[in-house]
């Protein structure tokens, strides 16, 4: 009887049944590297696959990209092109396909699943699907009440019990959270309807319930200067807030008071990924088509002119050039994509060396980035006139203005430029899994877990009390439990 529950090895199941734990697609990529080198088992051919794969994870691996939807959506050339940017490895392109998915949402570090945003002013945190913020609360936008207005600590945020908040986007004076189930909550200034909230008549200092999407399960948002984007599991959009610029989408400049759908949308496939910048919107749908609306100063709405696009509009240069766009990022003046081979596109103003092509020219469509054409790029992020690409490696890149030390080149002066893409020195020694940066600061998330930030912490928004200031990465600490007694500044 005892026999019948006796432990057993690994090596002693069944090989169809090892496959089928690896094939699971709980396993990541560096997972499957381990399980590689600590057992012959999962290092051998036990005559489930063609020889053309050197293990049974090196199969897993396989079988696991072309179940991923990233990797169906691309099309054969892609996928090829793909497959030799990664040497034929096949761990490598899992890694790369993984980390793409997770740049626009919760990355998976040894400490838990985590996301990080920054504001103009403040900084937030997933953790755990519990939510901290820390900095200066305009308007509410830290989510902590209306006596709150600076948190000098990263600070739990209250939210309803049983809600698990999965994605967050933060703007200069409003947030807006993504729960596990679909729902959205937001809070801030509404004034300009961007809450999705019909009352305007004072800010909204704790997160509340779009009641105007209950129908509407969302999987990602992103917060522009007064208005909201929102992406359902669907793939379609939704906006509301302010509209002067044709931001919303909807074929006008009218203020929209509750989320519409972009109905020019509905027809262009599934929109799989959003990104906003202060007046405009870019968009990517299931197929790496990119379409852009909103403010068309700046060059950053990628068609080569700068009127205002009132709807959806598709950047012909991507299309042409058979590009498959996977993420984008949209920036104060410039913006960035990144494409199914891991390279990075970027264009719009070259201020301070913003677009990484080492001078400061503006580039009316998107431009390669030569630079960095030699990197397999994961994620990309623009802010104000400065971009950092984060490669497979967990490396990261930066380039353009420096701005208090946001940039990360302490040995570099403050108010210097990049403008070609230089490799974070200051961060070598950590695998860095996802970055975010604000006006003045920057935080990255490691795949330990570990924060650091570094650039300018005036207002608290690098969540240490101490520090005017950083221009060396430094570790930030999450506050477990909420006491504002202590974390609490009167004084903005």
């Amino acid at each position: 009887m005892a026999d019948r529950f006796r432990s057993v090895l690994i090596e002693e199941l069944p090989s169809h049944l090892i496959l089928e734990i690896l094939t699971s697609g709980r396993l990541s990529a560096t997972d499957l590297v381990c399980l590689e080198l600590t057992s012959r088992t999962f290092g051998g051919n036990q005559g489930l696959y063609p020889k053309k794969f050197r293990s049974l994870v090196d199969f897993a691996a396989f079988q696991l990209c072309v179940s991923s939807n990233v990797y169906v959506r691309m099309t054969e050339v892609a996928q090829m092109m793909l497959t030799d940017r990664c040497g034929g490895n096949w761990k490598r392109l899992l890694r790369f396909l993984q980390l793409v998915e997770q740049s626009s949402e919760m990355v998976e570090t040894s400490a838990g699943n985590m996301q990080i945003t920054t504001g103009r002013y403040h900084t937030l945190l997933i953790n755990n699907s519990s939510v901290y913020s820390c900095g200066s609360s305009l308007s509410g936008v830290l989510g902590h009440g209306p006596e709150t207005t600076q948190c000098v600590a990263f600070t739990r945020i209250d939210f309803p019990s049983l809600a698990q908040v999965v994605q967050v986007s933060a703007s200069q004076n409003h947030a807006a959270f993504v729960m596990q189930s679909g729902e959205i909550f937001t809070c801030g200034d509404n004034s300009s309807f961007c809450c999705g909230h019909r009352d305007t008549t004072r800010p909204i200092f704790r997160p509340r319930l779009v009641e105007a999407l209950k129908g509407a399960s969302c999987k990602q948002v992103a917060a522009g200067h007064n208005f909201t984007v929102f992406l359902t599991k669907q793939g379609q959009v939704y906006t509301c807030g302010a509209n002067a610029h044709g931001q919303l989408g909807h074929g006008d400049t009218l203020d929209r008071p509750t989320p519409k759908v972009i109905e020019a949308l509905t027809g262009v496939g599934s929109i799989v990924q959003i990104a906003a910048g202060p007046s405009y919107v870019l968009a990517v749908t299931d197929n790496g088509a990119v379409y852009s609306f909103g403010l068309g100063s700046n060059f950053c709405l990628g068609h080569g002119e700068q009127h205002d696009e009132f709807q959806p509009r598709a950047i012909q240069k991507f299309w042409r050039k058979s590009i498959h766009v996977l993420r984008v990022s949209a920036g104060d003046e410039h913006a960035v994509a990144l494409d199914s081979n891991g390279l990075v596109y970027t264009w719009g103003k070259g201020y301070c060396g913003a677009l990484g092509h080492g001078d400061e020219v503006d580039k009316t469509t998107p431009e390669l980035l030569n630079g960095l054409k030699d990197n397999l790029a994961v994620q990309v992020c623009a802010r104000k006139r400065k971009t950092f690409v984060l490669v497979d490696d967990g490396s990261v890149y930066g380039f353009g203005w420096m701005a208090f030390g946001s940039l990360g080149f302490p040995e570099r002066g403050l108010s210097d430029k990049v403008t070609r893409p230089q490799i974070l020195e200051c961060l070598r020694a950590h695998r860095v899994s996802q970055i975010s940066t604000g006006l003045y600061h920057t935080v990255v998330v490691t795949n330990r877990g570990q924060l650091f930030g570094f650039g300018d912490n005036e207002r608290a928004q690098l969540g240490h009390d101490t520090l005017r200031g950083c221009l060396e990465p430094t570790e930030i600490f999450i506050q477990e439990t909420a006491d504002h007694n202590t974390d609490v500044s009167e004084s903005a």
